[in-house]
């Protein structure tokens, strides 16, 4: 089977890549990076504050970029901090920006990016976003897009909805309920009405998105677990929405003859949390990065 095939060449690759961070030198594990933030107001939205954790240059010149969205409770800056250890240690440029509730309240402003409102569209930020921070050095040509819980929810509906020329490739943890690539249920929760061509669908199919799930995060009454009756008939849980909605992509990506680059990592002994999705998926980054050791 095809698809049975790249999971598990994938699983294999995790496995590989979270071996390798857990052996990095301690000379490397013990270099902080460089923390801080800066205002953002190069966009048609608000100013935003953008949290960044930066490797040092010198021993990291080719360091990937990582645009982390922040959940529900948007605190960015506790994202970048949960990536700060990864970014030292593998060499990886961290920038969070904070969506306010304040310019971006509730679901329909930031995990569904505006859609079908006056604006401001939370996803418009991230290319401009991505030419603030290749302003500050380096030469990057792309970058990478993580997004846990509601930021998960922002990120399968940016690669959706947003044209992302420089995106690299885009990780979606655990996400409590997506947009299922389905035009017979109604939008948000599918396809029907949504503003989007059949070819923006088959872009969709085609991105790099990685659906990466913690194998704990199955709590039904988890107190940020929405729980209407669309959501519900997406899986008990999170874990189990999480693969439903890529069995819903093989199954639309087959009926209309169409490529699906989507992928499933699940990391094991992991339930809800930052923390522990962002290191499996920066592990992950770092085995995609074809770039020089790094700088004693």
């Amino acid at each position: 089977m095809r698809g049975a095939s790249a999971l598990s060449d994938m699983l294999r690759f995790l496995t590989i890549s979270l071996c390798a961070a857990a052996f990095l030198p301690a000379s490397s594990l013990a270099k902080p990076p460089a923390t801080g933030r800066f205002a953002f107001s190069g966009w048609d939205g608000p100013t935003l504050e953008v949290f960044y954790a930066e490797p040092d240059p010198a021993r990291f010149p080719d360091a990937p970029v990582v645009i982390v969205l922040h959940g529900v409770d948007r605190n960015a800056d506790a994202y970048r901090d949960n990536w700060a250890g990864p970014a030292g240690a593998l060499g990886l440029r961290i920038y969070a920006p904070a969506f306010s509730a304040e310019a971006f309240p509730g679901a329909a402003m930031y995990n569904l990016g505006g859609a079908g409102t006056e604006g401001p569209y939370a996803f418009t930020a991230l290319e401009p976003l991505f030419d603030a921070i290749a302003a500050r050095g380096g030469a990057p040509e792309g970058y990478h897009l993580f997004g846990h819980s509601a930021g998960a929810q922002a990120v399968h509906r940016a690669v959706l909805l947003e044209d992302l020329p420089r995106l690299r490739t885009a990780y979606a943890a655990n996400a409590g309920w997506y947009t299922f690539p389905d035009p017979g249920t109604p939008w948000p929760y599918g396809l029907g009405g949504a503003p989007v061509t059949e070819e923006a669908e088959r872009a969709w199919l085609a991105a790099p998105l990685v659906i990466l799930l913690g194998e704990e995060d199955d709590d039904p009454e988890h107190r940020h677990l929405r729980r209407t009756a669309e959501a519900d008939a997406q899986g008990p849980n999170r874990y189990a929405r999480g693969l439903n909605f890529l069995d819903a992509a093989r199954t639309r990506a087959a009926a209309m003859d169409a490529p699906l680059a989507w992928r499933l990592v699940t990391v094991a002994g992991v339930a809800h949390d930052n923390a522990g999705m962002a290191e499996a998926a920066a592990a992950h980054i770092n085995a995609l990065a074809v770039r020089p050791p790094a700088q004693p």
